[in-house]
């Protein structure tokens, strides 16, 4: 009889349980400077901690051109695409402000900076700061984008 109940367990309830990952974009922004590769990141607005901007799809917009949409929004970036497609992918857990999460795999372009505006939608919410990409890495929370900026 437990076999039965764990089997029908882990068969049929834990996946009508599993929520799908929804799809997020997401731009490593950087520069090449004199001392070598920079990458920007962001305060996020809920925690502070570390992030690249990122963000969910934008009717009208396939995902690069989203990612674009978003550095501008939320880093005051303005840049052209390395790459159509996405450099990689990483999966967290976005927490809502109503105290639920929502499973996000997160596709990453890299974009390279053209300028940094200073007036842009979310100058009031966010910080911005350069890193290396090690440095980079070492600040963000997911393994994933950890080992996407590591590869820089």
């Amino acid at each position: 009889m437990t076999e039965g109940l764990m089997k029908t367990w882990t068969d049929l309830v834990q996946p009508l349980l599993r929520r799908p990952r929804q799809l997020q974009v997401a731009a490593i922004c950087y520069r090449d400077a004199p001392l070598g590769r920079q990458v920007l990141l962001i305060t996020s607005r809920g925690t502070g901690r570390w992030i690249v901007p990122k963000g969910w799809p934008i009717d009208g917009l396939n995902a690069v051109e989203a990612a674009l949409q978003e550095a501008w929004e939320e880093a005051g970036v303005k840049a052209r695409v390395e790459r159509a497609e996405p450099a990689g992918h990483f999966d967290y857990d976005k927490r809502h402000d109503e105290g639920y999460e929502t499973p996000v795999e997160a596709h990453v372009f890299k974009v390279c900076i053209d300028r940094l505006e200073d007036s842009y939608p979310e100058a009031g919410e966010r910080d911005r700061q350069w890193f290396t990409p090690e440095e980079a890495a070492n600040r963000v929370q997911e393994p994933g984008l950890q080992a996407i900026l590591r590869q820089m």
